[in-house]
């Protein structure tokens, strides 16, 4: 049985729902912030894999809980992929774009050197590090600008604010819109063809902001009008973000793999996965 952990977030209901069993603990019972009590919990469940969905995620809030954030990030997926090669198990984690600081002039690969500009990516390359070196079979999975049919995130908010207004996006930032009822199965698939180290698993292509928003409401049937460009400098925020993130792969032939569906298509499908009035 898979231990699942953050199975309550975007992503961990999406595999819950992919999943006959999993485990499926909430933080009462596995709290990532107190990385010394997980290996107590992982020895008692005896999973046949873990998959860790948790994560501290608030980027801005992150620059003034740098400490917490890498307890979660690092420290606590340190621990788990620790446990999980002690009991001679796979392991996943999740990683993201925000590891690259944003100024190539090309899509991510694997291998592409990391630079982290902010405490939350600065966390998570961390994470990545930690991990393999706990597991050096673990699967780390780089993914980005994840959103879901089944909670709020940047789409549910954009559409929400766009059915009443006009809203201004930045154009500044890109990256790889990713559907997490797409990376989810992807990411089951990964685990059984037994893939390792890092992976980039996210929608195909890349967009900004202003263009995610857009497709997003002619989906909806919302004006994509409404939707306006502006820049980075007109919504300041506490956390630097790479201006330049979208993620590529060079190891998904390897693994026996195909490139997850162009991003328009999963964010289309997204609006039409979203529950009525």
């Amino acid at each position: 049985m898979i231990l699942l952990t953050g199975g309550s977030g975007q992503l961990g209901t999406a595999l819950q729902r992919l999943l006959d069993t999993a485990l499926a603990p909430g933080r009462d019972d596995l709290d990532l912030s107190r990385p010394g009590s997980l290996p107590e919990v992982i020895e008692r469940l005896r999973p046949s894999a873990i998959i860790n969905c948790a994560a501290y995620t608030d980027v801005d809030r992150a620059e003034e809980e740098p400490g917490l954030a890498m307890t979660v990030n690092c420290e606590a997926v340190r621990v788990l992929a620790g446990a999980a090669a002690s009991a001679g198990i796979p392991f996943v984690t999740f990683s993201t774009d925000y590891v690259f600081d944003g100024t190539a002039p090309a899509p991510y690969v694997e291998s592409s050197p990391t630079a982290p500009i902010n405490a939350y990516g600065a966390s998570k390359e961390q994470g990545e590090r930690a991990a393999l070196a706990a597991h050096p079979e673990a699967l780390v999975i780089r993914t980005s600008w994840v959103a879901s049919a089944t909670h709020p995130n940047f789409v549910t908010k954009i559409l929400e604010r766009a059915s009443r207004e006009t809203v201004q996006v930045v154009s500044d930032q890109v990256g790889s819109p990713t559907y997490a009822a797409d990376l989810a199965p992807a990411t089951l698939e990964a685990l059984a063809v037994g893939a390792g180290g890092i992976l980039h698993l996210a929608n195909s292509g890349e967009a900004s902001r202003f263009e995610m928003a857009r497709v997003a409401c002619e989906a909806a049937g919302i004006d994509p009008a409404r939707i306006e460009p502006t820049t980075s400098e007109h919504f300041p925020t506490k956390a630097r973000r790479p201006p330049y993130s979208p993620l590529a792969s060079e190891r998904l032939g390897e693994v026996g793999m195909e490139p997850l569906r162009p991003w328009p298509e999963a964010i289309a499908d997204l609006v039409a996965a979203l529950p009525g009035d």
